[in-house]
């Protein structure tokens, strides 16, 4: 996933690296490495892009997030590339949604935020104005303007520990001119406000809605493999502009290979896509016996019309709606 000039990669197999090449695309940029599972066909291409991303000049810290045991793999792995002149930190099953803000340099991932106390401040403006970091005192924060992406996970049905991803590429609200004037906010607030804070100052409170628009929609993506299709999974893609689900299996007739070995075909991936309401469906993972995937794509067309047979290296653009 590529977002204002820096990647998310989503698993890691034998021959991501080949695939990034042909595409002319960087791997210093990549920020975020998210893992499903810790099977081979997800993982063993790990160790060659660490080090690959190490040699591309990055310092900056990587992020790897990853069901439980994750940590212990990357440990293993890195015996194979023992030294990358950059630090990486592992994420390992996360319960809550991280919040990522991109920067100029990198993406930075904050994990949850505290309430926060209301504390009356009136050298507030003479912080402001002298540019000292101590300004904290808010009720809490605006989380629709502290966050670029939002990255959720979800525990699914899979022979070891697995998760699936949502990202939420947000859309902040623009600043109003007109409303911030009409509600009387000193001009001096107005860049803490837009930040997503709430503040008091001279014994009046202002908050964020007092000087912005109204909410746009962001953009949400789902990818989901490997896993039998669980409930929880149609409320975690729910409205989603693009979801990207397994299918090993392209044959109806397969359902008890499916199941024993608890995946998906392709008509259980469009059942899912069908009932969580999704804009379009790509059907991904597939077996290795399935010599052309595309031949079964009617199987899931019959439940979701807007499904696309993932193929190497096809490219989606998601934009903003307006």
């Amino acid at each position: 996933m590529n977002y204002r000039g820096r990647k998310i990669l989503i698993d890691c197999g034998e021959g991501t690296q080949v695939s990034m090449k042909i595409l002319g695309w960087g791997f210093k940029s990549i920020d975020i490495i998210c893992i499903t599972h810790m099977h081979g066909d997800h993982v063993v291409g790990l160790p060659g892009l660490l080090a690959t991303i190490g040699n591309s000049g990055r310092e900056d810290p990587l992020t790897i997030i990853g069901p439980e045991g994750i940590e212990n793999v990357i440990t293993g792995l890195r015996t194979i590339v023992p030294y990358l002149p950059y630090d990486i930190v592992i994420i390992e099953n996360p319960k809550e949604s991280l919040n990522v803000n991109v920067l100029k340099n990198g993406m930075e991932v904050l994990k949850g935020y505290g309430s926060g106390n209301l504390i009356k401040n009136n050298s507030l403006k003479d912080c402001i104005k002298n540019g000292e970091n101590s300004i904290n005192q808010y009720e809490n924060y605006n989380d629709k303007l502290r966050y670029d992406i939002k990255i959720s996970t979800l525990e699914l049905d899979h022979s070891c520990p697995c998760i699936g991803y949502g990202f939420y590429i947000n859309r902040k609200p623009k600043f109003n001119l007109e409303k911030a004037e009409r509600n009387n906010v000193p001009k001096f607030l107005w860049s803490r406000l837009q930040k997503g804070e709430s503040l008091v100052y001279e014994g009046i409170k202002y908050n964020p809605s007092m000087v912005m628009g109204r909410d746009r929609k962001g953009i949400k993506l789902n990818y989901v493999t490997d896993t039998r299709p669980i409930d929880p999974i149609i409320d975690f893609i729910k409205n989603s502009d693009l979801f990207i689900c397994e299918g090993t299996y392209g044959q109806d007739e397969d359902l008890h290979k499916a199941i024993k070995n608890k995946h998906m075909t392709f008509r259980e991936g469009a059942k899912l896509a069908n009932k969580g309401k999704v804009s379009q469906l790509i059907l991904t993972h597939f077996s290795p016996a399935m010599i052309d995937p595309e031949s079964f794509k009617q199987n899931a067309m019959e439940v979701f019309p807007d499904t696309l047979i993932g193929k190497d290296r096809l490219i989606k653009t998601l934009s903003f709606k307006k």
